[in-house]
């Protein structure tokens, strides 16, 4: 197999991956890996990953239908545009004439891409016709719509059928460089997506101004303030000119929160845990130390990002905190990355009044 990255004109000869925008065919070209299966090889191999699309590039097959029928595939035909099986014509078995070389892309990676391309250009086309003067284009907004944002972002989960509810409701804003969009200290009120522009975020330390992060195009903040209900903890100040997109509190908790939020009762998450789930204590070491969970680990909610990339994702997490405003402030930034967790209901105030 080879790792080369592959050509974006190549995509763009692919069906239906060739429908997508530029953006979206430089990004997916990264993620597709080419594999070379030599002669009377068995191509079936091809055919082991589940999920998957195979595209023949180079090189030529012959495929056997249910029917008895044969068909001989020439990488660069007209027909080698499309899948390997497409749907009503799955193969049962394949010989390899000459060596070829086969593109595998994952189905639900590209489904999930042209959903929401699709949905965002229909957004796009609609206030195009309302003539509206101030619109996000959501066709370019790249790093919103990355990889990494759909498929373990704030908008993973959120249901199809949402999307064009989501967009609509998005407000988008011009700033400038020095402009303060989130005050530490203040009530969280949006929840941002940078579409152009630079920004820092800061926090009070001891009487001092220190740098937490600088973040750009496509990254969020103001989630933690919004799920937690909790005051601004940092402020955030544009480095350049540029634009936000802006979702009130309102919107967020009905559009995003809810979604990504997955409460459990005291009995079913000890059942989880005696199931291999993990108990994660947010809260701080020393609350921890005091009346911590059986088996229970310990990741503040103030180091919660530092978590991302070292925990199981094939693993479930139960979070608690005293009254779960914490636990689902975490529970949000951890889901917004593909983990799966829980949090436990109530928090242990609840589960103390249960007892």
């Amino acid at each position: 197999m080879c790792a080369t990255k592959v050509n974006i004109e190549t995509l763009r000869a692919l069906e239906p991956i060739g429908s997508l925008p530029e953006t979206r065919l430089d990004e997916l070209a990264r993620l597709c890996r080419l594999q070379t299966v030599a002669k009377e090889s068995d191509p079936f191999l091809v055919r082991g990953n589940p999920g998957q699309s195979a595209y023949l590039l180079r090189g030529e097959l012959i495929l056997t239908y249910p029917d008895g029928t044969s068909k001989i595939l020439v990488g660069g035909s007209d027909r080698s545009r499309y899948p390997l099986a497409r749907r009503g014509e799955a193969f049962t078995s394949a010989k390899v004439i000459t060596e070829v070389e086969l593109m595998l892309v994952d189905d639900d990676l590209v489904d999930m891409m042209a959903t929401w391309d699709q949905v965002a250009s229909a957004e796009l086309s609609s206030k195009r016709r309302a003539d509206s003067s101030s619109f996000a284009n959501w066709t370019l907004m790249s790093g919103m719509f990355s990889v990494s944002s759909l498929k373990y972002g704030a908008f993973s989960q959120l249901p199809p059928a949402h999307i064009d509810e989501l967009l609509g409701r998005f407000e988008r804003i011009e700033v400038k460089k020095g402009d303060v969009v989130v005050r530490e200290g203040a009530k969280g009120e949006f929840y941002f997506v940078i579409e152009t522009g630079r920004c820092k975020v800061e926090r009070m330390v001891g009487g001092v101004s220190m740098l937490l992060a600088e973040l750009k195009s496509g990254d969020a903040f103001g989630e933690e303030a919004l799920v937690s209900e909790v005051k601004r903890n940092a402020t955030v100040t544009m480095k350049s000119d540029g634009a936000l997109l802006r979702l009130s509190k309102e919107d967020f908790v009905e559009m995003l929160r809810e979604p990504l939020l997955h409460r459990v009762s005291a009995d079913d998450a000890r059942a989880k845990v005696a199931n291999g789930a993990q108990w994660i204590d947010v809260r701080y070491p020393s609350e921890y130390q005091y009346d911590k969970l059986p088996g229970a680990i310990n990741i503040p909610l103030s180091d919660i990002r530092n978590a991302f990339g070292a925990l199981d994702k094939g693993k479930e997490y139960v979070l608690y905190c005293q009254s779960e405003r914490r636990s689902a402030a975490a529970a949000f930034l951890l889901a917004q990355r593909g983990y799966r967790t829980f949090v436990l209901a109530g928090g242990l105030w609840g589960e103390a009044k249960r007892r």
